[in-house]
């Protein structure tokens, strides 16, 4: 009696694991695994959708000779999720402390796309870098950000110093544009560094650029009171004299093809038109004034050109 209920036993056991062998096999013979497969887990992992990277609200892109951070604040649209495919560049504070009011104009900009969100329209990004000189900038005042015009006195915002970085060269004589290493500005010769891209500012800057898909760039210095296209002897890109006459019939500054009142090489406006990139030079009228209201009408007129 024992050995018969072995066998039977044994019967059991043999005719089962046939029985699932033969459900395995047809299984896999209609390309469908068991879902208890571990496979299933395995391209489930890999089919998995890679999240998009996030946009920081400000970083920093870089530090100067005296180790002051080069911050970048970017602005999202409010609406479409909060995503853009169009990043447009907002520049100061190239020349430091000797044009200050640019840095505060970008740092006006900045103070005003936190308060009104819905400025940023969809497809758009804003990055606002509002201080590329902050060594320079520190020679008329204590605070690159969130300083105001009461901060600087008249003795300092004359500091022809404060131009340039603290190895002593004019930053927008140092990108590789007809780079020299002795510069001009005015009358006066002016270093441009040991190489193009020499100095940690315009290598933060030129690291960030090449990083960045870059639609349209708009950089601001002062004083002359106008607008001016980008060229580095490949001609105004269509899109840099549309870019030019917008910003010049919006804000009411006079609209320049190029900046011919001096010879300059170096410059960091004509280097990103080398690259292929719309950029246009905004001259602020003095070196004390902001003119807020003037180029918020550029800059509105600049974003509305460039929304979805």
């Amino acid at each position: 009696m024992k050995y018969i209920t072995i066998g039977i036993l044994a019967l059991v056991l043999v005719g089962g694991g046939y029985y699932l062998y033969t459900q395995r096999s047809s299984l896999f013979a209609n390309g469908t695994p068991p879902a208890t497969e571990p496979q299933d887990e395995k391209i489930a992992t890999t089919t998995a959708a890679t999240p998009a990277p996030v946009i920081k609200e400000q970083e920093v892109i870089g530090q100067s000779v005296e180790d002051r951070d080069i911050t970048a604040y970017h602005f999202l649209p409010k609406q479409a999720g909060g995503s853009g495919s169009k990043e447009l560049l907002f520049l100061a504070g190239i020349h430091g402390g000797y044009e200050w009011n640019t840095a505060l104009l970008a740092n006006q900009l900045i103070a005003y796309l936190k308060q009104h969100p819905d400025a940023v329209p969809s497809g758009v990004v804003v990055t606002v870098i509002p201080t590329l000189n902050p060594d320079g900038l520190a020679k008329v005042t204590s605070d690159s950000v969130g300083f105001s015009a009461s901060d600087i006195t008249a003795s300092q915002a004359t500091q022809v110093t404060g131009r340039f970085n603290a190895n002593d060269v004019d930053l927008n004589r140092n990108f590789d544009c007809d780079w020299k290493a002795s510069g001009t500005w005015q009358s006066k010769t002016v270093s441009g560094g040991g190489e193009a891209f020499s100095e940690p500012e315009s290598q933060a800057l030129k690291a960030y650029v090449e990083s960045h898909s870059i639609t349209a760039a708009v950089v601001w210095y002062s004083s002359a009171g106008g607008v001016f296209s980008s060229n580095c002897h490949g001609g105004v890109l269509p899109e840099t004299s549309t870019l030019n006459d917008l910003f010049a019939n919006a804000s009411g500054y006079k609209a320049y093809d190029s900046f011919d009142f001096y010879a300059i090489t170096g410059d960091a406006v004509n280097w990103l038109a080398k690259q292929k990139i719309p950029a246009i030079s905004v001259l602020l009228t003095t070196h004390s004034d902001p003119e807020w209201s003037k180029n918020l009408k550029g800059i509105e007129a600049v974003l509305e050109h460039y929304a979805q």
